[in-house]
């Protein structure tokens, strides 16, 4: 017993003290990087932005930031970043904005936010100016806004068109011998096909067509009006791959100059009176977050901002996903906390659960009746994103955003001859009836079992078109006809009634305070995060840790990806109200 007391003491030490250790060489490390990211707002400070980055709808809090020495909130959220821009137009220190405009891996409803916030800050006078070496459309998307771009001269310039790639597994399926089983209400909902065909169909087709040249339509319309080119020339200029170089670039008034860095920082130093050896105090817009901690206002009444991002599952949910018991609680505390006046929920999702959606769509209708509850739109509110939207009282959308698809589909994989002829894997059991094992893999449907499935389908489509005509006064009728999956753009959701105004969350905020009758309000922000302290210790989920590395490996864009190939699993968990997957736009 001694000697067991012994180890079990001496193991306890050990543990402790490196615990000790680590937490004080945390709080070093934590320190040095506070102190290093210190930014230094003096006059004639430029204020950077990068496009590259993902202003995700909240800051990102994560290790990769604080090594880099930027701070514990090194990368703002999308409402952050507004709302800096507009610190900075009246900041007498800074005296314009500086982009890194090679790409851009923020949405179109993203994007519109940033690129307002900087006409914006261009009625101050002060200079917005854009540099790339190798600039693409996305980027452009929000340069274009800039009173002088530049492009490398030995770079590259993107001008050649939308386009928009869908995957399709129909084939791989069938190969491995698996029938999907699809059930689906509205012609439109077209998340399911790439499980049953082997390319668009053509009700799929027009609508993607329809909604991307809406936005490639108002990406001419903004070119045109800030570079004075008739937007007739402008797709005439992709469409004949007229702009191969810069130089091309140039000389069609798309940007104003080929230039190299050093050239473009000279200009820089001319407009803000700087001698040629003199340096420029830029400050990224990430370390400029650390000079403006209170974003959201210090004095009266509240209003709950209340994000909602990624796909909507059943439960608690996890990192990136909308998880129906965590968000039912979230709009609960803020329906009868006295203190909060009024609610807006920001909406980024193409949907998921249909059950968590009308969990979370309840709560919704049970606010609306206590005050005042207004949604955002960010990149995509549709299907899911847009069941658990349609209560409120209104709806503030970007021309550009997602919304829509208004539709129900499930799937129920048949594996049996994948594992009978693949995997040499058979089943037998017994039951007491002939539905005990209905919706099992291990067999194909039988005519009674796809009667049941096809019934939840409609009972839930029905719901859905309910909930929608309550919530935005219309007759179900009416709603079929905007319904049966079909996805829309945010211009044409306020055409057919789905969408109240165009507007960012900012636009949303204030109309919430308007309703609510407040002169002067806090906001609010939730889901609460975790500090870097927390996570440091181990109490953030280990699934959070694992997305961020393979973000981090693999980039934007190809993480999206990855995510989409996630989702199959989750389709077969339940009746789904979801986009078809993600889709990239070039």
């Amino acid at each position: 017993m001694k000697t067991f007391l012994k180890y079990f003491l001496a193991a306890f030490l050990a543990i402790f003290v490196f615990c000790l250790i680590a937490f004080f060489f945390f709080m070093g490390m934590a320190g040095a990087a506070m102190s290093k990211a210190t930014p230094r707002i003096t006059k004639n400070t430029v204020l950077q932005i990068d496009l590259t980055n993902n202003y995700e709808e909240q800051p990102a809090k994560n290790f990769e930031s604080l090594m880099k020495a930027e701070g514990f909130d090194a990368q703002p959220g999308l409402y952050d970043v507004v709302r800096l821009i507009k610190k900075a137009k009246e900041d007498a220190n800074i005296s314009g904005i500086y982009l890194l405009a090679n790409n851009n891996v923020n949405g179109y409803a993203t994007s519109d936010e940033i690129r307002t916030a900087l006409e914006d800050f261009k009625t101050s006078k002060k200079f917005v100016m854009a540099y790339g070496e190798m600039m693409s459309q996305s980027a452009y998307r929000i340069a274009n806004v800039s009173d002088k771009i530049f492009v490398s001269p030995k770079g590259f310039f993107d001008w050649t068109g939308y386009s928009v790639n869908l995957m399709f597994f129909k084939g791989a399926l069938d190969k491995l011998e698996i029938k999907p089983q699809i059930f689906y209400a509205g012609k439109f909902k077209s998340a399911t096909e790439p499980f049953r065909t082997t390319e668009m169909t053509e009700p799929n087709r027009v609508q993607t067509s329809e909604w991307m040249n809406e936005l490639y339509s108002d990406f001419l319309l903004k070119t045109s009006a800030q570079r004075k080119v008739d937007t007739a020339t402008l797709h005439q200029l992709a469409n004949t791959g007229a702009i191969q170089t810069p130089q091309d670039a140039v000389a069609h008034k798309l940007i104003d100059a080929a230039r190299y860095d050093d050239e473009v920082k000279a200009e820089i130093k001319k407009l803000i009176k700087l001698g040629p050896d003199e340096k420029i105090n830029f400050v990224s817009i990430e370390k400029y977050s650390l000079a403006h901690q209170n974003l959201g206002g210090s004095k009266g009444d509240n209003i709950a901002l209340i994000y909602a991002s990624g796909d909507i599952v059943d439960g608690k949910g996890g990192e990136g996903m909308i998880g129906s018991e965590e968000y039912v609680e979230l709009l609960r505390k803020a329906r009868l906390d006295k203190s909060i006046k009024a609610i807006v929920l920001r909406v980024n999702s193409g949907g998921g659960s249909a059950l968590a959606s009308e969990n979370i769509w309840r709560e919704m209708n049970l606010a609306k009746k206590e005050k005042p509850v207004m949604v955002s739109f960010g990149d995509v509110a549709a299907s899911g994103g847009y069941y658990i939207s349609c209560a409120a009282d209104s709806i503030f959308a970007s021309k550009n955003s997602i919304t829509g698809s208004i539709g129900v589909f499930g799937i129920i994989p048949d594996m049996s001859a994948f594992f009978k002829n693949k995997l040499g894997v058979t089943f037998d059991g017994v039951k007491t009836g002939p539905l005990a094992n209905a919706g099992s893999v291990d067999h194909p449907m039988n005519e009674q079992e796809q009667k049941m499935i096809r019934t939840q389908i409609e009972n839930i489509y029905a719901d859905f078109k309910q909930r929608v005509a309550d919530g935005r006064k219309k007759d179900t009728a009416y709603v079929e006809t905007i319904a049966q999956g079909r996805v829309w753009t945010g211009l044409k959701g306020k055409e057919i009634g789905i969408v109240d105004a165009f507007g960012g969350l900012e636009d949303a905020i204030k109309s919430a305070a308007a309703k609510a009758k407040l002169k002067d309000y806090k906001v609010v922000e939730y889901p609460k995060q975790q500090t870097l302290i927390e996570r440091f210790l181990g109490i953030n989920k280990n699934e959070e840790a694992i997305a961020d590395k393979v973000k981090s490996e693999l980039g934007v864009e190809y993480y999206k990806v990855y995510k989409q190939l996630q989702q199959i699993k989750q389709m077969t968990n339940s009746a789904q109200a979801r986009l078809p997957f993600e889709f990239l736009i070039k």
